[in-house]
């Protein structure tokens, strides 16, 4: 353990991951999604594509924490639970694509969903039509599928629930409890499948508590009238985030 933890405390770019983990931790705690966004370009700026992977699941094993229970009391966990159906069915396939990409492909793939994303949420873009079981499930799977390719789970279903007439209190608890559960899920995958890089686990859980505080304040800070601003600034952050993330910088 000893030697795992030097080889952890000594990654390349360690001030940075923890200061976008903070960042990213306030985000979700306020809003239930959007860490992600923030994690990956910049983990994906100094890590290879899966140890970014492992980075960002593991320190957001510790950072809902402060508010599960909130969440697991307001959640639809029914559609929770068909996001997750769809979320496990295709994770495999994305995993697999991520065990042989190039890191500079990955680097720019990670910076450029995280962009396109941006720009869908910054213009209103919403989908018109009915929310179903399958459109459900098909999220899931799609987000499961992300999760393997580029470790971004969130945003096929940031975007089913932007047609949602649920609550935000609901929506926010819903994606707390889903990516929550695609963490869970993505950890004995990699593992049984040979991906592990267990100093990485353990940097990611360690930064994790950086993640807890953040959540807890962003929850603190969470307040429906104030949304609008909040997601103006969160935006801001998760723009300068993927630019930042882009290999273009690394020359």
């Amino acid at each position: 353990m000893p030697d795992i933890l030097a080889q952890a405390l000594a990654t390349e770019g360690l001030i940075w991951l923890v200061i976008a983990v903070f960042v990213a931790g306030l985000v979700r705690g306020f809003a239930g999604f959007g860490s992600a966004m923030i994690i990956m370009p910049a983990a994906a700026a100094v890590l290879s594509p899966v140890e970014a992977v492992l980075f960002m699941s593991a320190t957001e094993l510790i950072g809902p924490l402060p508010n599960l229970r909130s969440a697991w009391r307001t959640a639809a966990r029914r559609d929770v639970s068909l996001l997750m159906i769809g979320a496990v069915l295709a994770l495999p396939f994305g995993l697999w694509w991520l065990s042989s990409v190039n890191p500079v492909i990955f680097g720019w793939a990670v910076s450029l969903i995280v962009l396109t994303l941006l720009v869908l949420l910054m213009t209103g873009w919403r989908f018109r039509g009915e929310l179903t079981r399958n459109m459900t499930i098909g999220a899931g799977a799609l987000g499961g599928f992300m999760t393997g390719i580029s470790g971004l789970p969130g945003p096929p279903v940031i975007m089913l629930y932007m047609a949602s007439t649920l609550p935000i209190s609901v929506i926010r608890a819903n994606f707390l409890l889903y990516l929550l559960a695609i963490d869970l899920v993505l950890f004995p995958v990699l593992w049984l499948i040979g991906l592990m890089v267990w100093e990485i686990v353990v940097l990611g859980l360690m930064v994790g508590v950086v993640n807890f505080v953040g959540n807890a304040v962003g929850g603190l800070l969470f307040n429906p009238n104030a949304e609008r601003m909040f997601r103006t600034v969160a935006y801001l952050i998760i723009a300068t985030s993927a630019i930042l993330g882009l290999p273009l910088w690394k020359g």
